[in-house]
Protein backbone atom coordinates (compact mmCIF):
# COMPACT_ATOMS: atom_id res chain seq x y z
CA UNK A 1 0.00 0.00 0.00
CA UNK A 2 2.50 2.72 1.14
CA UNK A 3 4.82 1.32 -2.21
CA UNK A 4 1.23 2.48 -4.33
CA UNK A 5 1.23 5.42 -2.35
CA UNK A 6 4.64 6.53 -3.12
CA UNK A 7 4.50 5.28 -6.90
CA UNK A 8 1.50 7.53 -7.41
CA UNK A 9 3.29 10.51 -5.70
CA UNK A 10 6.38 10.29 -8.06
CA UNK A 11 4.31 9.83 -10.89
CA UNK A 12 2.34 12.74 -9.80
CA UNK A 13 5.22 14.87 -9.81
CA UNK A 14 6.97 13.64 -13.03
CA UNK A 15 3.51 14.94 -14.75
CA UNK A 16 3.79 17.91 -13.24
CA UNK A 17 6.98 18.41 -13.74
CA UNK A 18 6.45 17.56 -17.34
CA UNK A 19 3.90 19.81 -17.67
CA UNK A 20 5.47 23.00 -16.33
CA UNK A 21 8.29 22.17 -18.68
CA UNK A 22 6.06 22.16 -21.45
CA UNK A 23 5.79 26.45 -20.79
CA UNK A 24 8.47 28.63 -22.47
CA UNK A 25 10.17 31.15 -20.87
CA UNK A 26 7.89 33.88 -22.68
CA UNK A 27 4.51 32.29 -21.76
CA UNK A 28 5.81 32.37 -18.14
CA UNK A 29 6.82 35.68 -17.98
CA UNK A 30 3.55 36.54 -19.56
CA UNK A 31 1.35 34.46 -16.89
CA UNK A 32 3.56 36.39 -14.04
CA UNK A 33 2.79 39.76 -15.21
CA UNK A 34 -0.62 39.04 -16.39
CA UNK A 35 -1.83 37.05 -12.83
CA UNK A 36 0.34 40.13 -10.71
CA UNK A 37 -1.57 42.69 -13.08
CA UNK A 38 -5.43 41.06 -11.84
CA UNK A 39 -4.36 41.57 -8.54
CA UNK A 40 -3.42 45.26 -9.14
CA UNK A 41 -6.00 45.83 -11.06
CA UNK A 42 -8.74 45.12 -8.45
CA UNK A 43 -6.83 47.01 -5.46
CA UNK A 44 -5.73 50.24 -8.16
CA UNK A 45 -8.23 50.54 -11.00
CA UNK A 46 -11.25 48.27 -10.57
CA UNK A 47 -12.95 51.09 -8.48
CA UNK A 48 -13.23 52.89 -11.42
CA UNK A 49 -12.97 51.37 -14.60
CA UNK A 50 -14.95 48.32 -13.25
CA UNK A 51 -14.55 44.72 -12.53
CA UNK A 52 -15.00 43.70 -16.16
CA UNK A 53 -12.90 46.82 -17.72
CA UNK A 54 -16.40 48.03 -18.65
CA UNK A 55 -16.11 51.67 -17.57
CA UNK A 56 -18.48 53.80 -15.66
CA UNK A 57 -20.80 55.51 -18.10
CA UNK A 58 -20.14 58.51 -19.35
CA UNK A 59 -17.30 59.81 -16.78
CA UNK A 60 -14.79 56.56 -17.08
CA UNK A 61 -13.94 54.50 -20.34
CA UNK A 62 -13.84 51.08 -20.98
CA UNK A 63 -11.06 48.88 -21.57
CA UNK A 64 -12.52 46.90 -23.87
CA UNK A 65 -11.72 49.29 -27.32
CA UNK A 66 -8.41 46.91 -28.49
CA UNK A 67 -7.99 49.71 -31.44
CA UNK A 68 -8.13 52.67 -29.25
CA UNK A 69 -5.37 50.21 -26.52
CA UNK A 70 -3.39 49.57 -29.40
CA UNK A 71 -3.06 53.19 -30.77
CA UNK A 72 -2.04 54.41 -27.90
CA UNK A 73 0.25 51.46 -26.31
CA UNK A 74 3.37 53.47 -25.74
CA UNK A 75 1.21 56.42 -24.13
CA UNK A 76 -0.66 53.84 -21.66
CA UNK A 77 2.05 53.93 -19.17
CA UNK A 78 1.95 57.54 -19.35
CA UNK A 79 -1.40 57.74 -18.55
CA UNK A 80 -0.83 55.72 -15.63
CA UNK A 81 1.63 57.36 -13.90
CA UNK A 82 0.56 60.71 -14.53
CA UNK A 83 -2.68 60.57 -15.03
CA UNK A 84 -4.71 61.78 -18.34
CA UNK A 85 -7.25 64.44 -18.93
CA UNK A 86 -9.01 65.50 -21.55
CA UNK A 87 -11.64 64.30 -24.29
CA UNK A 88 -11.39 60.41 -25.14
CA UNK A 89 -13.42 59.06 -27.84
CA UNK A 90 -13.86 55.28 -27.79
CA UNK A 91 -17.16 53.83 -30.18
CA UNK A 92 -18.11 57.51 -30.77
CA UNK A 93 -18.89 58.56 -27.07
CA UNK A 94 -16.43 61.08 -25.76
CA UNK A 95 -15.25 60.70 -21.92
CA UNK A 96 -14.11 63.78 -20.50
CA UNK A 97 -13.15 63.05 -16.95
CA UNK A 98 -10.12 63.07 -14.99
CA UNK A 99 -7.97 59.67 -14.44
CA UNK A 100 -5.68 60.33 -11.34
CA UNK A 101 -2.02 59.67 -11.38
CA UNK A 102 -0.61 56.25 -9.72
CA UNK A 103 3.01 57.98 -9.98
CA UNK A 104 3.47 55.32 -6.34
CA UNK A 105 3.41 52.55 -9.00
CA UNK A 106 6.89 50.85 -9.92
CA UNK A 107 7.77 49.87 -13.36
CA UNK A 108 7.06 46.34 -13.08
CA UNK A 109 3.52 47.28 -11.19
CA UNK A 110 2.79 49.19 -14.47
CA UNK A 111 3.70 46.58 -16.69
CA UNK A 112 1.66 43.96 -14.92
CA UNK A 113 -1.55 46.42 -14.57
CA UNK A 114 -0.77 47.19 -18.67
CA UNK A 115 -0.17 43.52 -19.45
CA UNK A 116 -3.28 42.32 -17.82
CA UNK A 117 -5.80 45.31 -19.37
CA UNK A 118 -4.50 44.65 -22.66
CA UNK A 119 -5.14 40.79 -22.43
CA UNK A 120 -8.98 40.54 -20.92
CA UNK A 121 -11.69 42.14 -21.92
CA UNK A 122 -11.16 41.15 -25.54
CA UNK A 123 -8.20 42.33 -25.87
CA UNK A 124 -4.93 40.38 -27.07
CA UNK A 125 -1.93 42.31 -27.56
CA UNK A 126 0.45 40.83 -25.00
CA UNK A 127 2.86 41.29 -22.67
CA UNK A 128 4.54 44.94 -21.89
CA UNK A 129 7.61 44.56 -20.11
CA UNK A 130 9.38 46.85 -17.23
CA UNK A 131 11.80 47.85 -19.48
CA UNK A 132 9.07 48.76 -22.18
CA UNK A 133 7.24 50.89 -19.45
CA UNK A 134 11.02 52.85 -18.89
CA UNK A 135 11.38 53.39 -22.33
CA UNK A 136 7.93 54.69 -22.78
CA UNK A 137 8.31 56.73 -19.60
CA UNK A 138 10.73 58.71 -20.73
CA UNK A 139 8.71 60.07 -23.65
CA UNK A 140 5.98 61.47 -21.41
CA UNK A 141 5.34 64.85 -22.36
Amino acid sequence: MKAKFLFIIALFITIAAIVSSCQSESDMTFNRYYTSGSLLYQTKCQNCHGMNGEGLGQLIPPFSDSVYLKKNITKLPCFVKNGASGPVILAGKTFNSKMPAQDNLSAIEVAEILTYVTNSFGNKLGLIDAPKVNADWSNCN
